[in-house]
């Protein structure tokens, strides 16, 4: 080990070499003085990463029997993170050597027991999957038979099944959660919650009124940077947050929803012989079978709320996880079709404000399918901003009172971030040092658990699974999904209709 001492002698023989490495050293130690003030004043010296146990899930004798409806890609990953993955993926993840960080993931002790789909195909690899052996935890002896339903009412009267993963296309959301709840099923649903305020009301009170476990399916909550902001802001980092921004930035036809074509320009399988197209439209208004309209779904009204529905329930979830924020007073959305010139109905272009008077803050949201410059999501304070997404930097305001004797002794250098906080490590990273500037991805992916790579999805269907077993409310319960539906649907509203909307929380309605 080379010490300092060493490290000076060594650099004695070149004199300008000598004197720059002397000066590098004295650097080091200078600005390791500021960063250990800094923590210590504000009150994080002990800010690293929480530590998480390994949670209380039993055994094979307390198997929990899971069904999940709707098997497209995203069933994929929900799959994945229950411990079930296609063959295909497994070898291919053995060829690249990653199958191993998979294989440590924490085994939950449930059997996979029931796929539903109206694409045979998608139920067949939903089959592949649930009966592939490869698994975390090794093959646990339980030999479960794994059935494929055409109509998930049939899944719903299957008594050996204790809960549902919803996967189905956002239109079906609501109806299936609200017949899952009065057969008696455990749900996780993917985002959004409903389509409307009829579905929503009727989700609130059947889940309200039973004795079911929901979860809605947003999982930056399960990020270990997320945990840290959190107490970041409990501790009053920022000083009085009065604006938030979210943005999305895409530019891509993957991006914007165009997904019925193969990387040659071919579309992808699929015709009404193997799509039970009636199921598939369900409740929504008939429409001629299409395979734009099967993979592109999110480009019509009738059964998405577009960019609302897809990508701000990621943001405000975020903040209101945070903030805690609630349904806005006032909702204003404004945007158009002004690059994808195809047959969609929603926006590409989407602007919305949300009022919360009763907090002092405003939160804002903006988006573009035909940029992909990242943004970020950003909480700003009067004593510093926040940028938060799969890392965590926090700027010192120029114009902060609180900061001002620590900027002006050079304690705080307000042209860097006073706190970083890497992907990853877990800790913080710099404090006053020219640490470039992270435009982090939304965290939504994975994060470092006790030193090893976890994915948060895995991390959310645990925390599903445990409050089932064990009892306890899960962090997306039905309350924290009610205020995003109601919050969606304002923003929605205000953009069909090109008006100012508000919420009355007496009549429970959008006025």
């Amino acid at each position: 080990m080379y010490t300092r001492r060493t490290v000076i002698k060594a650099l004695a023989g070149l004199p300008i070499l000598g004197v720059f490495g002397f000066e590098v050293l004295k650097n080091i130690d200078f600005t390791k003085n500021k960063k250990n003030r800094a923590l210590k004043e504000l009150g994080l010296e002990n800010l690293d990463a929480p530590v998480f146990n390994k949670s209380s899930l039993g055994n094979n004798n307390d198997l929990l029997r899971i069904g999940i409806i709707g098997f497209g890609s995203r069933a994929q990953e929900l799959s994945n993170a229950l411990g079930f993955m296609h063959p295909d993926d497994t070898k291919g993840k053995e060829k690249n050597n990653t199958l191993s960080e998979w294989l440590d993931q924490e085994n939950l002790y449930v059997s996979l027991i029931g796929i539903c789909d109206v694409f045979d195909l998608h139920a067949e690899n939903g089959l592949a999957t649930a009966n592939n052996a490869v698994r975390p935890g090794g093959d646990n002896g339980v030999k479960s038979v794994v059935k494929r339903y055409r109509r998930y009412q049939d899944m719903l009267d299957d008594k050996d099944i204790d809960a549902v993963i919803i996967a189905t296309p956002d239109h079906h959301h609501a109806r299936i959660t609200i017949d899952a709840i009065k057969a008696g099923k455990h749900v996780y649903c993917e985002k959004s919650i409903a389509h409307s305020e009829d579905e929503l009301m009727e989700v609130y009170n059947v889940v309200k009124n039973s004795k079911m476990v929901y979860q809605l399916g947003h999982q930056i909550t399960q990020n270990v940077v997320f945990q840290q902001a959190k107490e970041i802001i409990r501790k009053g980092i920022l000083g009085k947050i009065t604006l938030v921004e979210t943005t999305t930035n895409r530019n891509s036809a993957e991006g914007a929803w165009i997904r019925h074509l193969d990387r040659n320009g071919n579309p992808k399988p699929g015709d009404e012989k193997s799509i039970d197209w009636t199921q598939w439209l369900g409740s929504r208004p008939y429409a001629p079978f299409s395979i734009d309209r099967y993979y592109n779904w999110t480009k019509w009204f009738d059964y998405d709320l577009g960019l609302i529905g897809q990508l701000f329930t990621h943001e405000f979830d975020a903040v209101n996880q945070l903030l805690r924020i609630g349904i806005p007073n006032a909702v204003v959305s404004s945007g158009g079709i002004y690059y994808w010139k195809d047959n969609r109905e929603i926006p590409d272009v989407l602007n919305c404000v949300f009022e919360y008077p009763n907090h002092d803050l405003t939160l804002t949201y903006s988006a573009t399918l035909a940029n992909s410059r990242s943004r970020g999501r950003v909480f700003m304070g009067n004593d510093a901003s926040m940028e938060l997404g799969a890392s965590l930097n926090i700027t010192v305001d120029n114009d902060s009172v609180r900061y001002k004797k620590m900027i002006k002794e050079g304690v705080i250098d307000i042209s860097a971030p006073m706190i970083s906080i890497q992907p990853g490590s877990g800790k913080i990273d710099a404090v006053t040092s020219a640490t470039a500037k992270y435009y982090a991805s939304r965290g939504l992916s994975t994060t470092t658990v006790n030193g090893r790579r976890v994915n948060v999805t895995h991390r959310h269907i645990r925390e599903w699974i445990d409050c089932i077993r064990n009892g306890g409310i899960p962090s997306c319960n039905i309350e924290r999904a009610f205020e995003e539906g109601v919050t969606c649907l304002m923003a929605h509203k205000s953009y069909i209709e090109k008006r100012r909307v508000t919420w009355d929380p007496i009549k429970k309605s959008i006025v």
